[in-house]
């Protein structure tokens, strides 16, 4: 999980990879609590507020670039 402060000094790019794994360790935990075989169910939660964070900062982002 990783702070906000942090995810700012990453560029797009690397912003849209974690996007990418945080959404498919998503997709895979879902899953995996509908079989009821999660040990962590509270990374679930922790996954979403992160994919979160990083389309806001990706909107923000894009709306600058555009103000620009």
């Amino acid at each position: 999980m990783s702070k906000a402060s942090e995810l700012r000094e990453l560029d797009d790019v690397e912003l849209r990879e974690r996007l990418d794994q945080d959404t498919k360790e998503l997709f895979n935990l879902r899953f995996d609590l509908a079989t009821s075989s999660v040990a962590n169910t509270a990374r679930v939660g922790l996954l979403k507020r992160e994919v979160a964070r990083i389309n806001t900062l990706l909107n923000q982002r894009g709306r600058e670039a555009e103000g620009k």
